[in-house]
């Protein structure tokens, strides 16, 4: 069997198993961010104390993609990832909160990568959205791949 009919497999596999918006783990899909952002600033958890929405767009069994609107000021605190995972700016300023002190400013059009396992903190410092994605090759490694 060769890899390509195994990942087809497996991604099969996966899309049947979802029992929640399965069409997020489609083989293509294709958004447009702008009308997701517009959702996002409509959504009842914008309203809400934490100043934030949030969207899964994409969901892979090894793979994510989040799209986050925050308020100026809100945080996001104690996030940790299992594999590597990049924060792209799309709109406005956001602060991550790194371990030792460190911190990064990210605005429109940056984009940051980490490492794996690493904790961090996000602060908006205005209004801001990203593309969080992140990656899980633990999930490939249980499949097989």
């Amino acid at each position: 069997m060769t890899a390509e009919s195994v990942e087809n497999r497996t991604a099969i596999r996966h899309r049947e198993t979802m029992t929640r918006l399965p069409e997020l783990a489609s083989a293509v899909i294709r958004r447009n961010i702008g009308d997701e952002l517009q959702k996002l600033k409509s959504a009842p958890s914008w309203q809400r104390e934490s100043g934030r929405s949030s969207e899964t767009i994409v969901k892979y069994a090894e793979f994510r993609i989040v799209l986050v609107r925050m308020k100026h000021g809100s945080y996001m605190d104690h996030h940790r990832t299992e594999g590597p995972f990049s924060v792209h700016v799309i709109l406005g300023r956001l602060r991550l909160h790194l371990p030792e002190n460190r911190t990064e400013d990210l605005g429109a059009g940056e984009l940051l990568t980490l490492e794996r396992g690493l904790e961090y903190d996000v602060e908006a410092l205005e209004e801001c959205a990203f593309l969080l994605t992140l990656a899980w090759p633990e999930a490939m490694a249980a499949e097989g791949l």
